[in-house]
């Protein structure tokens, strides 16, 4: 249960460190696994939970983020938990409204069109103030995990978020924000700066508030060719991770392993493998061998199963996590799916491929 009586820190000793290990590149006796989105609404009980109240009313609600983490883990053997928030409370916390409208997703109601819209932004953001709420969240969370399992904190990447705050909302084409790196490259850089100094202070806040890892999405990495993510896109990723382990070390903060998740960005791997992240993620569009040659031997991958394989018969899913699990090796190695699941998903078939993952890896190990 997720009571708000409790001790800011003196957290409970953690039973359950795979994940960790695997993050650090340690040894584990089985391949640990956890699900993007695996808060979601697949489970019947997050519906039940969410139904009366406004999505974002939810990411303000420690309480409410609190049991929507642990309800996966009632169900599933999962090796870490991930906070319940959304990547969009950061263009909120610089003073952007941001609504989310049923069938059609998260939508700005004033996204920014001209770079004079830069100056309706905070141009300082008191992290505190802001985004408090998920920094409560992810405390209470960790007290009523008991220990079980890490508990994961997450920020979208400057890129991702730009994108959203200029197209207001999701897009195929990503065009008018793409036009914002052809057009105006030294307003974008200002805006990613900008959003990249609110991330850096909202991860660390994050670690401070309990969280025993990082990811970084980058989700619309898949727009960018080469060029453009290079330009616009690496060089914060690379600067976040910096700055955020310089920030905890100066804070004598714990040293989290922290993953870069960018969807569809096999032709940045190799950069992204040297830009400072223990983990890089995968999505499911690359085969696992290629990603190990291209990633190297010293950072450990995450993923990358594609997710509509959950919709396959349970001895299936069975027979595709071997394979996936043969293709990457069990060790230096977090499982997950390469993308989140989706809302239609049945719970037993991810039940299913999270048992598959630790059967078959402790069977790779002992053999």
């Amino acid at each position: 249960t997720c009571s708000l009586l409790r001790s800011p820190k003196g957290f409970p000793k953690l039973k359950n460190d795979t994940f960790l290990r695997a993050a650090r590149g340690e040894e584990t006796e089985h391949t640990p696994v956890w699900c993007m989105r695996q808060a979601g609404r697949y489970l019947p009980e997050f519906r039940e939970t969410r139904a009366s109240q406004d999505f974002f009313a939810t990411c303000r609600s420690p309480k409410l983020c609190c049991e929507l983490t642990l309800q996966p883990l009632r169900r599933f053997p999962l090796d870490a938990a991930i906070i319940f928030s959304d990547i969009l409370v950061v263009p909120q916390a610089l003073g952007m409204e941001v609504i989310m409208v049923p069938g059609k997703g998260p939508t700005f109601t004033e996204p920014l069109k001209e770079v004079e819209d830069l100056l309706k932004l905070r141009q300082k953001v008191d992290v505190t103030a802001e985004l408090g709420y998920v920094f409560q969240a992810i405390t209470l969370t960790r007290h009523s995990l008991e220990g079980k399992v890490p508990l994961i904190g997450f920020s979208g990447a400057p890129w991702t978020l730009m994108s959203y705050m200029i197209e207001g909302g999701g897009s195929t084409t990503m065009a008018k924000a793409k036009s914002w790196l052809y057009r105006h490259p030294e307003a974008s850089h200002r805006l990613l700066r900008l959003l990249a100094d609110v991330i850096i202070d909202y991860l660390v806040g994050q670690v401070a508030a309990g969280a025993q890892a990082l990811q970084l999405f980058e989700s619309h990495a898949g727009h960018l060719g080469p060029e453009l993510f290079q330009n616009f896109a690496l060089p914060y990723i690379r600067d976040i991770a910096q700055a955020v382990k310089s920030k905890l070390k100066e804070e004598a903060l714990p040293l989290v392993p922290m993953i870069i998740f960018a969807k569809d960005a096999h032709y940045a791997l190799h950069d992204l493998a040297h830009a400072g992240y223990e983990v890089v993620g995968l999505d499911w569009t690359i085969r696992p061998q290629e990603a190990r040659a291209q990633i190297g031997k010293d950072v450990t991958l995450q993923g990358n199963l594609d997710p509509c394989a959950l919709y396959a018969p349970k001895e299936k899913i069975g027979e595709l996590v071997k394979k996936m699990l043969e293709g990457f090796g069990t060790q230096r190695y977090i499982a997950n799916l390469g993308h989140g699941l989706y809302p239609d998903m049945n719970p037993d078939h991810v039940g299913a491929f999270v048992e598959a993952v630790h059967a078959h890896s402790r069977h790779i190990n002992k053999h």
